[in-house]
Order: C-alpha cells, then structure tokens, then sequence
C-alpha cells in the first residue's frame, strides 16, 4: 500500500471521526448544546486530530526510517571485497535498488511469486534476459552477493510497507476510539483544539528556520567529504577550472565566482536605476489611471519564465550585441556574452525592484511628505531628502532581493553567457557561473562518489556563505541609516 494510499485512508477515518464525534457530544445532552462545555464542532475536531495526527506523525517516521535502517542491514551483506570492487558503499546500494527494481519489473512482467522468482535466480541469464524485455538490464556482470542484496531488500521492502500499513492504520483507529470514548459534555475540546492550533502555528514558524539547517547541514556534510577527495587550498586558491572525470582535475572556485559577480553585476546595473525610477514615478508623479495600467505591466515581467528570457537573449539580444557592439569594437564575435546575459537579466529583475520599492515608499506616512511641503521643500526635494531616506531600509530590501534571484539564476546564464569558466574583465566574452556547474556537474551520467560530481555541494556551500555575507552587509547598511530616522 503507497503512502499517499494510506494518508488518504487515514484522512477519510479522521472526517468520519469529526462526524462521529460531534454527533456523540450532542446525543450526550440529548441535542442541548447549550450544556456543553465547547461548541459541538469542537468535539468532532478533537476526534479529527487524535485520529489523523498520532496515525501521520508514525507515517512520516517510518518513511524517513525505514530507507535508513533497510539500506544499513542490506549493506551489510554484501562483503568488504565486492564494495571494493564498486568503489564506495553508495554505488552499491545503488545497483543493489536498481535489481531489486529488476525483480519487481520481471516479477509483474511475468506474473511471478516468491518461488517463482527464487527458481529464477538460479539461472542468471535467463533473468537478464527477462529483464530486457521490460526495459531493465543487469550489466554483463552481476556479483552473486549484490544480487543476493537485491533480493533480500525486495523482500524486506515489502514487508515494511506490509507492517507500516498495518501500524498506522491501527494507530488511526486507535485514536479514533480512544476519542470517542472520552467525549463528554465537561470535556474542554475548544482547549484542546485551541492548544495544538497554537502548536501548528509554532511548528510553522519554524519550518524556515528547520529548512535551513536542513540545507546547511546536508551541504557541509557532503562538501566535508568533497575535501577528504580534494585538496581545498586546489579549490579555494587556483584560477583555473577543467574537470575531468579521468583523473587531472583542475576545481579552482575563481573563474566561477568572477562570473556570478560579474553577471550579477550587470544585471543589477541594469534593474535597479531603471526598477527604482520607476517606483518614484509611479508612487509620487502618475496618476491614478497610469499607475493602474503600468504597475501591472511591469509585473508582468516577473511572471515571464527563465527559459523564455533565454530564448530572448539566445535569439534576439545576444545577436544584436554581437553586431552592433562587440564584433565593430573588436571585442568579440560569440552571441554568447557576460552582457548578454546581465542585460536581459537585468530585464527580468526590474519588477522586483519596481514593485517592492513602490510599496515601501507609498507606505512612508503622508504626514512626512505634509511636513517638507510646509517647510516649503519641492515635491523633488520632498523625493530626494525625506521619502528616499526613510525608505530605505525597504530599498535596500528589494535591491538585496534582486541580487540574490541575480545570483541564483541559471536558465538566463546558460543560453546568454555560454559555460566557459575563465578570468576575464571582457563583457562582450562568453562565462559562466556556479550555479550552472553545479546542475553540470550533477547531471549526465556521472559517478556520485567522486570530486567532480561531489565539488557541486562545496561550490553550493560557497555560494550560500557568498549571500550570507551579502545579507549581513546590507542588515548593517539599513540598521545604520535607520537610527537616523528614528
């Protein structure tokens, strides 16, 4: 039974419980709601959450366990020559889930059971065979340990998921009846269901916090061992980057960061002069009838898809520079270009510019704008000497915004600037970033244990502590400016 079976089953138990149990707590005061302690709706909430929570809660922990502990006693089958052999525990696991897939395939191919696919076993090449056919292959060598692996995780595999189903259903029932049988009409339901609400809530607020050390806990350990791999004075000090999966790698960090900063600088160049003129113009110089028209064409832009932005700088812009720029100033003759790809990034930026430093001015108080006008300030000077600096905080907001979706574009750069990873300051050359050798690197057909697939999380981790550090230096540049306006 599939899990979004069971969390269905489980939800359907918990409707009929809120039902059950709202019909229990009128029938105890005989249809009177006026005796009891909480609304009758109360009731049938508490019967819904001791239902489904206690029934998920065991769902979502057995899911993230099983994996665990399955791959942890199937490892351990398979001997310490043949993990040699592979290379590292991982990519046996993998061929060991790959077969156990096989199996599954065969064994509905073919209409197979246990025995059957035991009988099966014994003869190698006829499985190969079957698994061809069903569009899975084997290799030409199976190490007789691997497969037994193989077998033994479809086993248990399905004999977990036979106990989970088993165990949650009954944890849903069990909580079903337990809520029941408490109902009464001095029963504090609303308390109860006013309690676990503020839980959610708390839990909720949390879910950033917990996602972010998730992400910062998953990168470091994998970047950890990247450098077990690597040596990190290679990574963090040389200017070259040429991965070769065959042995004489080059990782230097540099030429990737030159072109995050370099794209990203341009694109900013762009976006915010034109995305904070904008927002002056249309919170204190239009009128009502063409802001109503071009604040919503403005925003259109941030709804437009990366890749079609791509396209454009693919098709359109990257051979307009070449012509019209770089090929007559002699500065180069690829449509694929550091400028390319900042204007139109720049482009796609403008809206979150535009629109959020709009909403921070008008939200600067009128009485602001009352006061310079009677000191006799022009509607200019109003702009420049009072509405911008107590703005500002909010500005720096959108301006840091923008520079983070700048950072971690990739569609954009990988159409516009090309994925040549070198040191140059001219912008009319093909570049690229760390975040398109980071999806380079992670996809094909790559071997994950080794330094040019695992250097992506260690390029992830740079990147992180890069916006970090970005948004630490803008908090102290509004927190500065702010007190003067206090």
């Amino acid at each position: 039974m599939s899990i979004g079976l069971i969390t269905l089953i489980v939800l359907g138990l918990a409707v009929l419980g809120f039902i059950l149990g709202r019909q229990r707590a009128l029938s105890a005061v005989k249809g009177d709601p006026r005796t009891l302690h909480s609304l009758p709706g109360y009731y049938g909430w508490s019967v819904f959450l001791f239902t489904a929570v206690p029934a998920l809660l065991l769902l979502v922990t057995w899911a993230f366990v099983q994996p665990i502990a399955l791959n942890s006693h199937v490892s351990a089958m398979v001997p310490e020559a043949d993990v040699a052999s592979y290379g590292s525990t991982q990519l046996v696991m993998a061929d060991v889930r790959r077969i156990a897939d096989g199996l599954d395939a065969v064994a509905r191919k073919a209409g197979l059971d246990e025995v059957g696919l035991e009988a099966m076993r014994a003869d190698l090449t006829d499985m190969r065979g079957r698994l061809a056919e069903v569009g899975v292959a084997l290799g030409s060598n199976v190490v007789p340990s691997v497969l037994d692996a193989a077998k033994e995780y479809r086993s248990l595999s399905g004999e977990l998921r036979l106990a989970m189903s088993i165990a949650v259903l009954l944890a849903a029932v069990a909580g079903l009846l337990f809520a029941l049988w408490r109902i009464n009409p001095k029963q504090r339901a609303r308390n109860l269901v006013e309690q676990f609400t503020l839980v959610l809530l708390a839990g909720c607020s949390l879910i950033a916090v917990a996602t972010t050390f998730g992400i910062v806990f998953s990168l470091v350990i994998e970047s950890v061992h990247f450098f077990k791999l690597y040596d990190f004075r290679d990574f963090f000090f040389s200017m070259t980057w040429n991965p070769q999966f065959r042995g004489g790698s080059d990782l230097g960090l540099w030429p990737l960061v030159w072109g995050t900063l370099y794209v990203s600088f341009i694109a900013l160049l762009v976006s915010v002069p034109v995305g904070l003129m904008a927002a002056i113009y249309l919170s204190e110089y239009a009128g009502k009838k063409v802001r109503a028209f071009a604040k919503p064409a403005i925003e259109i832009l941030a709804g437009i898809p990366t890749i079609v932005y791509g396209l454009f700088a693919l098709i359109t812009v990257g051979p307009f520079l070449r012509d019209w720029f770089a090929q007559p100033l002699g500065l180069g003759s690829s449509s694929s270009s550091v400028m390319t790809a900042g204007l139109v990034m720049g482009i796609m930026l403008i809206p979150f510019v535009s629109s959020l430093s709009d909403d921070i001015i008008n939200a600067v108080p009128q009485s602001m704008r009352d006061g310079s006008f009677g000191l006799g300030a022009t509607q200019s000077e109003t702009v420049k000497q009072v509405i911008l600096p107590a703005a500002l905080p909010g500005i720096v907001g959108a301006i840091l915004l923008a520079a983070s979706r700048a950072i971690g574009e990739t569609m954009i750069v990988v159409m516009g600037a090309g994925a040549a990873a070198k040191l140059d300051l001219n912008p009319f050359e093909a570049m690229t970033t760390v975040t398109v050798k980071i999806v380079s690197q992670l996809t094909g057909d790559t071997e994950f244990a080794s330094p040019e697939t695992l250097v992506a999380f260690a390029l992830g981790l740079t990147l992180f502590c890069f916006t970090l550090a970005l948004n630490v230096v803008a908090l102290v540049i509004v927190r500065k400016y702010r007190e003067q306006y206090e």
